[in-house]
């Protein structure tokens, strides 16, 4: 579509709700991130027992998935830089779909873990690109906070999954008739949020920046006109197209020579310490921590589902004040706190103090988390980067978050094993690090549009 005869037609609206409905449908891939992430920390109790597993073996069937997902992600920003964001993620879904149903099917270790390797691949395929397909959507003004959706979603998956499982273990025990039924509907169920992604996406467009950089501009102009308005639309486009143009000789080389090797260095600091600050310490093996500490088949499951409701609670505070206070001040604020609550929570365990104290901490190192380096490590990640890039780079970085994430799923249960309460006292250590790197390395990018973070680097 030319200018002249966009300028020739009527002015249109912006629509928000436009928007927020792309932010949505994206942002469901956290679902199954988050679903997983409950799903098997529950379905371990009663494998563990089942199954006769060794600790070794629990943290090879929980950190399997983290194996397909680094192949995933390595792939997910190559394939989407040529065939599109939306098609790459309908292969994701669908490839979790087939995951779900398959592991809860299986009856022994091997098929569990080929199982979720395939799961893995298919998140691997959607997270990164979720964010960065609603990136490319959302107005600069808000894009931190729809960026956020990802990881509210992720939460949300979290909060519901953890009362699924509170549900499913009241229905039986380890030792009951039921076990081998339980850990089967606990998987299984997780092939119901990627058939609502499937059919989400399927009904959404392609991303506008996407579209403009493949040469479709009449429907890259109708999405961003759609999103913003007519006015917005043009400006927008404009500067898409000549950042294209400036990039037309581009070439993935580029991300490891300056200026934009500063990017991809602070891109991996963020992937790599979104898990090595320990959460998934906690989210993984809540039930597990737990089951010695307070009593009854289901105790652990509703310290797990209060653990989710905070997260859920504080995901909330971290989408409210991210486009408000910046990106920088939540994260100091929650890595500090989680080292300060980590701490204290291996402190805890060390000396035997009241159960409901550990608790307590657990709950404030997730707050801690939910409201910093969860939603504003994926918001900054596909931030970063110019668009003839970004899905590589985004994808490249989240290779490091998933391998980070293994080996976090892998060595839990053996360092907690080993060290009990001290392998808190270990990731309390890790926050500290993560503190002064992110006081010391990573930029503020509030309120900029992609074209002026890009800009930011070449200065």
């Amino acid at each position: 579509m030319s200018q002249t005869a966009q300028s020739g037609a009527a002015e249109k609206q912006g629509s928000m709700k436009y928007v927020v409905i792309l932010a949505v449908s994206a942002g469901l891939a956290g679902l199954l991130y988050g679903y997983d992430t409950v799903s098997i920390s529950g379905a371990i109790v009663y494998l563990s027992a089942l199954w006769k597993l060794s600790a070794a073996m629990e943290g090879l069937i929980i950190s399997s998935i983290m194996i397909g997902g680094v192949i995933g992600v390595g792939v997910s920003g190559f394939i989407s830089d040529r065939i599109g964001r939306r098609p790459v993620l309908l292969i994701g879904a669908a490839a979790f779909f087939v995951a779900a149903l398959w592991s809860a099917m299986v009856n022994d270790p091997t098929s569990m873990i080929i199982a979720r390797v395939l799961g893995g691949l298919g998140i691997g395929l959607a997270s990164s690109l979720a964010i960065t397909y609603i990136t490319e959507c959302a107005p600069a003004k808000y894009r931190g906070t729809l960026s956020s959706m990802y990881q509210l979603l992720t939460i949300l998956g979290i909060f519901l999954t953890n009362l699924i499982n509170f549900w499913i273990a009241g229905m039986g025990g380890i030792h009951s008739d039921f076990a081998d039924q339980a850990w089967r509907w606990m998987l299984g169920i997780g092939a119901l949020p990627a058939l609502i992604l499937f059919i989400a996406l399927a009904l959404s467009p392609e991303s506008p920046r996407f579209l403009l950089q493949s040469g479709n501009k009449e429907k890259g102009f109708a999405v961003l006109e759609r999103i913003g308005g007519t006015a917005s639309a043009k400006q927008e486009a404009a500067e898409i197209e000549a950042s294209i143009a400036e990039n037309a000789k581009g070439k993935l080389s580029d991300l490891f020579h300056a200026p934009l090797a500063h990017a991809m260095l602070v891109g991996i600091f963020l992937a790599i310490f979104n898990q090595a600050v320990g959460q998934n310490a906690i989210s993984y093996y809540a039930p597990t921590i737990f089951k010695p500490i307070f009593q009854g088949d289901t105790a652990a499951f509703l310290c797990s589902t209060l653990i989710g409701l905070v997260e859920l609670v504080f995901t909330f505070v971290g989408m409210y004040f991210i486009d408000k206070l910046g990106r920088k001040p939540l994260m100091l604020a929650g890595s500090l706190g989680m080292c300060i609550f980590y701490f204290l929570m291996g402190l805890s365990m060390l000396l035997n103090w009241p159960g409901v104290l550990t608790l307590i901490f657990a709950c404030l190192v997730i707050a801690s988390f939910a409201f910093s380096m969860g939603p504003v490590t994926w918001v900054m990640i596909s931030e970063l980067f110019p668009t003839y890039l970004r899905g590589r780079a985004a994808g490249l970085c989240t290779v490091f978050l998933w391998g980070a994430n293994f080996l976090v799923a892998q060595f839990t249960p053996v360092m907690f094993s080993a060290w009990g309460g001290g392998t808190f006292i270990f990731w309390a250590v890790m926050d500290l690090i993560a503190f002064l790197g992110v006081k010391f390395l990573v930029p503020e990018t509030k309120g900029k549009t992609l074209e002026e973070i890009q800009s930011f680097w070449s200065k």
